[in-house]
This record gives C-alpha cells, sequence and structure tokens, in this order.
C-alpha cells in the first residue's frame, strides 16, 4: 500500500471518529476542504505541518496519526 492511500485511511477514520465532515475538519484545521478530500483519497502526500494542523482537531497527537499510518502500511 501506498503511503498517500494509507494516510488517507488513516486520516478518513480518524475524522469519522471524531465525528466530523471534511469542511469542518477543514475549518478546524486551517486547510481547505478540497485538500482534505485529496489527502483522504491518497492523491497528495501531507507535509509534517498539515499533519500537525490536522492532529489537534482530531484529537490525536501527530505521532500517533504517523505511527497509525504506518502500521496500516504494513497490514494493507
Amino acid at each position: 500500500m501506498e503511503i498517500e492511500v494509507a494516510f488517507g485511511c488513516i486520516l478518513r477514520e480518524l475524522r469519522t471518529n471524531a465525528g466530523l465532515s471534511q469542511e469542518e475538519l477543514a475549518n478546524q484545521s486551517g486547510l481547505h476542504r478540497t485538500y482534505i478530500s485529496l489527502l483522504e483519497r491518497g492523491l497528495r502526500m501531507p507535509s509534517l505541518s498539515t499533519i500537525f494542523l490536522l492532529s489537534k482537531p482530531l484529537h490525536t497527537s501527530p505521532h500517533e496519526i504517523v505511527l497509525s499510518v504506518s502500521k496500516k502500511m504494513s497490514t494493507g
């Protein structure tokens, strides 16, 4: 599994678990909703600063996001 796809799966899972729409996540993180959609579909690679911006509204740490992506890549 490609890292972009794994990140997208984890981002979507974290967002839905937090009860947020893409638009709500975008507003709370300061990112554009279209960019959130591209990330979730594995069409964009997030920067480190993007991961930090997303972590707060998702109520998780950047470390946990990266760790979840790593686990997802090894399990498929």
